[in-house]
């Protein structure tokens, strides 16, 4: 199969838009709680709806007050919490348009989006981020104004706008169609300068009306709540708090993941949504608790228990009796405590962003956690592909959602279309051409498609390395495998031009210090582990089982172990936790080129 579709199961007016989307989970269930807002102490607050949209009106009101008019742009640059959502409706309520920018965005990259989209006015959430930002000020002729979170701007925005009649409010909020521009998210970007992805209320509207109709049986299980810790600014993170509208859920905010085990116990979601890296964590952070608490045999044990139960339930017969004994011992000794680190209610979670592995999605689901897996771009408005509850392929990302297609090309690149796909790069129209063969918009990805129309992710087209045996190689499958050890953070594999394939791996400093104390090591900093032999003995096997995915041609021959992890920080991740392979290869050349110094003697 080539190509996959799946007829919409809602309609929607043209001439609403998502103020109108709002207003209709207000009107359903008024004193219904549509938020919980989490106190210094850890105890959540609950929010209404009315009293939701009656806040949201007053922000509102205070962005027309601030001559915001419709159409302008309005900055945000905050971590996520729940001022975040509550000026993005705001400003929609507006009839204005919100531009997102990460809080770890440096002056640089916040002079380019405030120029390039001309914002406005600029919501910062402190004033560390106001002191970054402050530095684009003069170089970006349209920001009139500035306001910081922390310093009370939601109560100087009210205030601001006590005297806007909320007749004139009301008509901004009315003067947006389906086809307005509703936000301009800048791509965070493996490569170059973040492009203006223009998303209108349509790309919003219909697929989260859609999603939320199709996967119902996940947003109505148990109270119908779910805890958001990825960045707003992310489009993943900013559709989910969309979906919640016509969902009908309970959405929390979390600031820092620091603080994500603590706020899941006492939030107790019943459904998450993050990116693979964190279910990683999850699963490292647990196998390493069990070691050094000397139940490493037992942890793992459990694991494999849960992986065959889950493998078992896809076959035509189910779990045998001895398989279903075992997995019930497992879930009373390992299991059920995993998911109550996870708040003991949660039963169904969304992944995306990358590839979660077959391996992770079946212990999981083995544990009591059906792993959901997607597939998005920014351009995409998030999902465009998600794995159902009645259904579930793991190892894929699902069929289309309901008012989406997908295409292979013959090259195998994944080309999408739909409702929920970006109408143009903001001020790119080169770009944008580019991006698009008719009304089908490259992704850039590759994969297949099965006879039941579920996609399959091979890798990206650009990251396709060729080594100089002609040899195509989609470094994806090896960094997915040899990433699962505790013992790693990120790997490139690479070998572009050249007669093999290699990796560079940084080391987990957060797991390192557990690893080595289960396994009886001393404590030291990741430089010293990286030349140790039990460190490296480690690493081998994990290359090892990596390579067992593909031939002797494509397996990784020799790596190097470097001494600094790639962070957002340090401009090696997106924000998404994604490896800006560019830039890794540009800066780490050196390194690249030690693995194949002696290439006769590897050879």
């Amino acid at each position: 199969m080539d190509e996959a579709i799946t007829p919409p199961l809602v309609e929607v007016n043209p001439q609403h838009n998502l103020n109108d989307l709002l207003a209709r989970r207000v009107t359903a269930d008024p004193q219904g709680t549509i938020m919980e807002v989490m106190s210094p102490q850890g105890t959540w607050s609950a929010i209404t709806a009315s009293d939701f949209l009656e806040e949201v009106h007053g922000v509102a009101r205070g962005l027309i007050a601030s001559g915001i008019e419709p159409g302008d742009r309005v900055g945000i640059m905050s971590r996520t919490r729940y001022e975040w959502s509550l000026l993005d409706w705001s400003i929609w309520a507006a009839g204005a348009v919100t531009v997102p920018l990460y809080e770890t965005s440096s002056a640089e990259q916040v002079e380019w989006i405030l120029q390039d989209a001309g914002v406005k006015l600029l919501i910062v959430e402190n004033e560390q981020l106001h002191s970054v930002a402050s530095e684009a000020f003069d170089n970006a002729p349209q920001l009139s104004d500035s306001l910081v979170i922390d310093n009370g701007a939601i109560s100087e925005l009210r205030a601001r706008g006590a005297e806007v009649p909320e007749e004139e409010r009301n008509h901004r909020a009315s003067l947006a169609t389906l086809d307005s521009l509703a936000t301009i998210i800048y791509t965070s970007g493996t490569t170059g300068r973040p492009k203006g992805v223009c998303l209108n209320h349509r790309n919003f509207y219909e697929l989260s009306d859609n999603a939320a109709t199709r996967l119902r049986e996940v947003l109505d299980y148990g109270a119908r709540r779910t805890l958001l810790f990825m960045p707003l600014a992310h489009v993943f993170a900013r559709f989910i708090h969309v979906l919640v509208i016509p969902g009908g859920s309970v959405l929390g905010h979390v600031s820092d993941t620091k603080d994500l085990l603590p706020a899941l116990a006492s939030f107790q979601p019943t459904y998450i949504l993050s990116v693979p890296r964190v279910f990683e964590k999850v699963y490292n952070a647990s196998e390493q608790k069990a070691v050094a608490g000397g139940k490493g045999k037992i942890f793992h044990w459990a694991a494999r228990a849960s992986i065959a139960f889950s493998r078992a339930r896809d076959t035509p017969h189910g779990p045998s009796l001895g398989l279903r004994v075992q997995h019930r011992i497992a879930d009373k000794l390992v299991l059920s405590k995993l998911r109550a680190a996870l708040g003991g209610h949660a039963q169904y979670a969304i992944s995306g962003g990358a590839a979660l592995g077959e391996r992770l999605g079946h212990f999981f689901r083995g544990a009591g956690l059906v792993v959901l897996e997607g597939y998005g771009l920014t351009e995409t408005t998030a999902p465009t592909a998600v794995n159902v509850p009645d259904r579930v392929k793991i190892g894929t990302v699902g069929p289309p959602l309901p008012g989406c297609a997908i295409r292979v090309d013959a090259d195998g690149e994944i080309l999408v279309r739909g409702p929920h796909v970006f109408s143009q790069y903001h001020n790119n129209d080169e770009a944008t051409r580019l991006a698009f063969d008719g009304e089908w918009f490259r992704t850039g990805d590759l994969g297949s498609l099965d006879e039941d129309g579920y996609l399959r992710i091979t890798g990206r087209k650009k990251e396709i390395i060729v080594t100089a045996g002609g040899k195509n190689v989609a470094p994806a499958v090896l960094e997915d495998r040899v990433r699962s050890h505790p013992l790693v953070s990120q790997v490139v594999v690479v070998g572009d031009g050249q007669p093999f394939i290699a990796a560079m791996i940084t080391l987990d400093a957060e797991a390192l210090p557990g690893w080595l104390s289960a396994h009886g090591h001393p404590a030291m900093s990741v430089s010293q582990a990286k030349e140790t032999a039990h460190v490296r003995a480690a690493l081998d096997q994990a290359i090892e089982r990596a390579n067992k995915a593909v031939s002797r041609a494509e397996s990784i021959r020799k790596y190097v172990v470097l001494d600094t992890d790639f962070t957002v920080d340090n401009g090696y991740l997106t924000p998404s936790l994604k490896v800006k392979r560019t830039e890794v290869l540009r800066d780490y050349s050196r390194e690249v080129d030690s693995l194949y110094a002696d290439v006769k003697r590897v050879d």
